[in-house]
């Protein structure tokens, strides 16, 4: 297994007994590595988690020698700024974050103990590794202050929404070593789904580090560049699909008597008890759903009102609209 200044790369081979339908690991915590998933023999086109605790991850992820640069200090560079530094992949003093905003600068120092600048050129300067953490809209003059300053010795990482690869490259150059991500917003807790994709230049050693990077704040899946677009649909749209559901069962408590601070921890517990139990059994949700719903009983009365109601046709074209949408932003 290949390593990068120490962080092993993101297991290819399941563990021995995969396949017999049990689970492979049962600790609840995050974050996860990329397995096969199957739903009883049928092999699907989607991915199992092995679970590890963060402490194990902290002892295999040790301190990578770069030097990170972040051309933006806003909410998500500060998120993956400390869980590297959580993890224990760099040491905070190797965070060098720039932002014309004086707030965001101290925001960024007082979450990760890195270091703040004013001037893009200086953070680009120093780094082995580039973060984008700009807004789509500001990329372009970004990549125009940076053409010329960045080189084949440098990893440029952008995490900007909707800007592809090939505007990267010609915006820094075609020879610049680049990785395209989509993060999402529970990143800042800890608990992110991000998705990435190599850029020609990148080496399969980029991809590790890009991995580990990502892994501290989450979880992290490679795809083709024409998959970042479904990733945004689903996982960048997806936590706001999933409060839009948390607030309506949590109505629906309300509405069967139950007080709205009560109604609401039990639904977005409830959320969460449920996602735990798919990462961490293996299980298709289908499986786990059916051993809810009892014959006769309330489960099966209120899954057959979802049906009725068009639950899950709804989520599937949000994912849809979301994902459709990403490709109109790129192609812009």
């Amino acid at each position: 297994m290949g390593s990068v200044q120490g962080v092993p790369s993101p297991p290819t081979h399941p563990p021995e007994g995969e396949g017999s339908g049990l689970p492979v690991s049962l600790s609840p915590c995050l974050p996860v590595s990329p397995l096969s998933f199957r739903r009883r023999g049928d092999r699907l086109a989607g991915i199992r988690y092995h679970l590890k605790p963060r402490a194990v991850w902290r002892n295999m992820a040790r301190m990578l020698d770069k030097r990170i640069g972040l051309i933006g200090a806003g909410q998500m560079a500060a998120a993956l700024g400390r869980g590297m530094v959580r993890a224990g992949l760099v040491d905070a003093g190797a965070l060098l974050a720039a932002d014309p905003a004086a707030e965001a600068r101290e925001r960024f120092a007082e979450a990760t103990g890195g270091r703040t600048t004013g001037d893009n050129l200086e953070a680009a300067r120093e780094a082995d590794v580039l973060l984008l953490a700009v807004k789509p809209q500001q990329m372009a003059r970004v990549l125009a202050e940076l053409r010329g300053k960045v080189g084949p010795g440098q990893l440029v990482v952008s995490i900007a929404a909707g800007i592809r690869l090939a505007a990267l490259a010609q915006g820094l150059g075609a020879e610049v070593r680049l990785v395209r991500v989509m993060p999402n917003t529970p990143c800042l807790v800890g608990r992110g789904a991000s998705g990435y994709c190599l850029g020609g230049k990148a080496t399969a050693e980029d991809g590790r580090l890009v991995h580990a990077m990502l892994q501290s704040v989450g979880m992290a899946v490679e795809v083709e560049e024409k998959l970042l677009d479904a990733v945004t649909g689903l996982s960048g749209s997806g936590p706001a699909f999933v409060y839009v559901i948390i607030e309506a069962l949590s109505d629906g408590g309300v509405r069967m008597g139950l007080p709205r601070p009560i109604a609401t921890a039990l639904a977005a517990q409830t959320v969460l008890g449920a996602a735990e139990m798919v990462l961490s059994t293996g299980e298709h949700p289908g499986v786990l759903k059916d051993r809810v719903a009892s014959p006769g009983g309330t489960t099966i009365a209120g899954l057959a009102a979802l049906e009725a109601h068009g639950l899950r046709a709804a989520m599937s074209a949000a994912v849809e609209a979301a994902t459709r949408r990403a490709m109109e932003l790129g192609n812009t």
